[in-house]
């Protein structure tokens, strides 16, 4: 059964994804308390990257927005993993976004604006977070972009 925020996301043409599987030794979220901080999520759409390589070079700033989002959206299914349910998001309070940059790509706050703007879309006021855009050399498995989220909840 799906609560306000997966009826929004239906709104928005979105499904909420299955959890992406670890790549290596760690969760895809964990719950500490009131907060689920979620482990870096790739671009993953059934189980694979649809793109690869650097913003800037091989990748479109205008993609990589895209696929942020797309890291948004997996985070949001990590979240739900550990808290039961999406609803019991009071807000989002830090996103951390990483961009695998070609040497002189320096849009890397453009870029991380599609998962702030996918989480303002289905989360409203309570989607509002501070955040940092890092421009880094490479991500795993070549991946353009990576996000991680931290939520707080409201106590079950």
């Amino acid at each position: 059964m799906s609560g306000a925020v997966e009826a929004r996301l239906a709104e928005l043409g979105l499904t909420l994804p299955e959890v992406v599987p670890p790549l290596a030794a760690y969760q895809p979220a964990v719950q500490s308390g009131v907060y689920v901080y979620t482990s870096g999520q790739l671009p993953m759409v059934a189980g694979k990257l649809s793109v690869t390589g650097k913003v800037g070079d091989e990748v479109t700033a205008e993609e990589a927005k895209q696929l942020a989002a797309t890291c948004a959206l997996n985070a949001l299914a990590a979240v739900k993993s550990v808290a039961g349910d999406l609803d019991r998001i009071k807000r989002v309070v830090k996103v951390v976004g990483f961009v695998a940059s070609a040497a002189d790509f320096t849009g890397q706050p453009g870029v991380i604006n599609g998962a702030s703007e996918l989480l303002g879309a289905v989360l409203g006021d309570k989607g509002v977070h501070a955040r940092s855009a890092v421009g880094v050399a490479v991500l795993p498995l070549d991946a353009p972009v990576e996000v991680e989220v931290q939520v707080e909840l409201v106590e079950a």
